[in-house]
């Protein structure tokens, strides 16, 4: 039976209506992630200049810790408030969430702390778009996916990978189970962010991953190297895996430690502090993503032979945890690209294959185990490495996602398809507010 006119001119207003409504969204959310990325970039140097700040990180931890206990009213619960208002509605995302959010992670990397960005970026999007909901006065399944849109927009224009924010925003929020309702709103959403940042005059890193002339639009498949990738891939998903438990295991330390939770980072920040004097190394501060003054190891240096230690992954990790299960703000994605392109330029050494290869295949792998999210890191890897290794990338995510567990670095994920066919609680629905 063929659609009718009436049911064309639905569909028509459907996406028009969509358009409408992502767009502001999408344009709020991108500038926000604009102004983020221009300052974070300036507290970056400030912080390389001033190698003292270190010191001023306990200090810095407690004005996070204060800022958020006495003004955030939820906002400390981040991306897991956002994945709680989707799947059920409670008491909104505070406005607030932005600046405090835009703050927090400032101070965090001004002082020092290792933490990452979309995070960020993600929360302004979705608080900018619920205050919006509430100015249109917008019903709950609207509210719904404009929060969706909020995530795509700010992941998207964070990375400058809008089909990754796209898919992201529908994949992260159930276990297994991709949102394709939100389809075309979160699509123009995050294209939408990410032209908006670019306009602004924001520019990515951008990766090299060499490709043999004349090797055709994809990578012929080897039978060797096709199993070499799965065993990489079952080393990422485990340590994203690691990544997730260890955090979670650490903030329910801090929790225990110090009942008064603002002044939990200071505690985080004392640690972080002794470990860089106990390494003598501050590659393992900040981003990550290129290495500070006189620093060795970085994401972009782990794309060459010798640019990390067969340890990096590691110490990266303990990094991280500690500062963000203390009470820092940020994001874990950017760690988990170090983490895992650092563990991708061991095993690359170690299998006798090209280290930027594997590299690249670690830094979208140990996320999509990490997160939860196999298809969203897949595209990641064409967005940002080209389609040659496309195979290559699908089999990494996927076999990664399957040897993560259920638990990953969102709390507020829900479980839709056991990844090992057995039944699994991940996560009890919140009492309604």
């Amino acid at each position: 039976m063929f659609p009718t006119r009436a049911a064309y001119f639905s569909d028509a207003t459907h996406l028009l209506r969509w358009t409408a409504l992502a767009v502001p969204v999408a344009a709020l959310a991108g500038s926000a992630t604009a102004l983020f990325l221009w300052a974070l970039d300036e507290v970056t140097k400030l912080q390389w200049a001033h190698p003292q700040l270190l010191w001023f990180l306990p200090v810095g931890g407690v004005v996070v810790g204060l800022l958020y206990h006495y003004l955030g009213k939820g906002s400390d619960k981040g991306n897991n408030l956002l994945i709680d208002e989707i799947h059920e509605p409670g008491g909104g995302v505070p406005t607030r969430m932005a600046p405090l959010v835009l703050i927090g992670t400032l101070m965090t990397h001004l002082c020092g702390g290792s933490a990452g960005r979309e995070g960020t970026a993600v929360q302004m999007g979705g608080s900018l778009a619920d205050m919006l909901v509430r100015l249109f006065r917008l019903g709950h399944e609207s509210r719904r996916l404009m929060l969706m849109c909020g995530i795509a927009a700010g992941f998207g224009a964070v990375f400058g990978t809008p089909l990754t924010g796209a898919i992201f925003a529908m994949e992260v929020l159930v276990i297994g189970r991709v949102q394709y309702d939100a389809l075309i709103p979160v699509l123009i959403a995050s294209v939408v962010g990410d032209a908006t940042c670019s306009a602004w005059g924001i520019h990515h890193t951008v990766y090299h991953l060499d490709v043999v002339a004349n090797a055709g639009s994809h990578a012929p498949l080897e039978a060797l190297l096709l199993g070499k990738v799965a065993l990489a891939g079952i080393a990422f998903g485990l340590g994203g895996r690691f990544f997730s438990e260890m955090t979670h295991r650490m903030q329910r330390g801090f929790a225990k430690l110090i009942s008064y939770e603002p002044l939990r980072p200071a505690l985080g920040a004392v640690i972080v502090i002794a470990l860089v004097y106990l390494m003598g190394t501050r590659d393992y501060l900040g981003l990550g993503v290129t290495p500070p003054p006189d620093g060795q190891v970085s994401i972009v240096t782990s794309f060459e032979s010798g640019g990390a230690s067969p340890l990096s992954w590691l110490w990266k990790t303990i990094f991280t945890a500690v500062t963000l299960s203390s009470g820092f703000k940020g994001g874990e994605l950017t760690p988990l690209f170090f983490i895992g392109s650092t563990m991708g330029n061991a095993l690359g050494a170690l299998m006798h294959e090209p280290v930027a290869l594997f590299a690249a295949l670690g830094f979208i792998a140990v996320f999509a185990g990490a997160a939860n999210t196999p298809l969203a890191c897949t595209v990641m890897g064409i967005e940002l490495f080209g389609a040659h290794y496309a195979v290559y990338f699908a089999v990494a995510c996927f076999v990664s996602y399957f040897f993560s567990g259920h638990a990953g670095i969102y709390r507020a994920q829900r479980l839709g398809v056991p990844k090992n066919n057995r039944p699994v609680q991940l996560a009890t629905p919140r009492r309604k507010e």
